[in-house]
C-alpha cells in the first residue's frame, strides 16, 4: 500500500500547511511530504492572500484527494477516530468546532497585517487598528478555552483540531511581538514545547526560501 501524500508550500510563511501538518502528525498517518513550486505564480498568489482557491494543503491518501484544512481535519477523524482530534465530549466537540470556524472563516485583518514569518523576530510592532479586534478576540477564545477546560492545550490535556488551527497564531504573536497575559504566554510555550511543532519550526528554518513580499519591514 502506498503512503499517502501531503502537498505543502513554505513552512516558513504557509500557515495552512503548518495546520494540515500538524493534523496528519495528530492523527498518526504515515505520509510523504510533497513540496509545492513556490515560484508558481498560483502558490505565490495564495502565500500573499490574493487567491480564493486553496491549493495547500492537499491530502492524497488511499485513492481519495482532499484539501481545505478543515475537510482533512474532518477526514483524519473518520478514518483515525481514536486520534482523538476532537474532544469526545459533545459539548465540547461543538465548541472546538465552532473555535475552529471562526479561524477558518475570519480574522482576515490578522493575516494580512501580520503575516506568518517563523523565522523573523521583532522587538515591537505597532498593529493597525483594523487588526487589533482579530488580535483581541483570538485572546478571548484562548481565555475562555483554557478556563473552562484548564490546559494546557485549549481542550484540555491533549491537543485538538483547535491547536492545530491556532498553531500559527502563536508563531505571528511571538514574531510580532504581541503582549501576552500570563495564562496566554503559557499557552504558546506549550505549543512551541510541543514536539510535533518543534519539527516543524527546524524545517522552517532550514529553507532557504525568501519571498520578499512576506517580510515586514520596520
Amino acid at each position: 500500500m502506498s503512503r499517502a501524500i501531503l502537498t505543502i508550500s513554505s513552512k516558513n510563511y504557509s500557515s495552512w500547511s503548518l495546520r494540515g501538518w500538524l493534523l496528519c502528525r495528530m492523527a498518526g498517518l504515515d505520509f510523504e511530504e510533497a513540496m509545492a513550486d513556490l515560484d508558481s505564480p498560483e502558490m505565490r498568489q495564495e502565500l500573499l492572500l490574493l487567491s480564493p482557491s486553496v491549493l495547500v494543503p492537499r491530502l492524497t491518501n488511499e485513492g481519495v484527494t482532499v484539501w481545505d484544512t478543515l475537510a482533512i481535519a474532518e477526514y483524519l477523524a473518520e478514518i483515525r477516530p481514536k486520534a482523538g482530534l476532537w474532544p469526545n465530549d459533545m459539548a465540547a466537540r461543538a465548541h472546538c468546532r465552532a473555535f475552529c470556524g471562526e479561524m477558518h472563516s475570519g480574522f482576515a485583518n490578522l493575516r494580512s497585517a501580520l503575516p506568518m514569518n517563523i523565522k523573523a523576530r521583532h522587538k515591537s510592532f505597532k498593529i493597525f487598528s483594523g487588526a487589533r479586534p482579530d488580535v483581541e478576540r483570538i485572546k478571548a477564545i484562548w481565555r475562555e478555552c483554557l478556563d473552562t477546560y484548564g490546559g494546557p492545550f485549549l481542550f484540555g490535556e491533549t491537543p485538538t483540531v483547535a491547536d492545530a488551527m491556532y498553531a500559527p497564531v502563536c508563531t505571528r504573536f511571538r514574531t510580532y511581538a504581541v503582549e501576552l497575559e500570563p495564562q496566554l504566554a503559557a499557552y504558546c510555550d506549550h505549543v512551541f514545547d510541543w514536539p510535533l511543532m518543534k519539527a516543524w519550526e527546524e524545517g522552517a528554518l532550514a529553507e532557504p526560501d525568501e519571498i520578499i513580499e512576506l517580510e515586514v519591514e520596520f
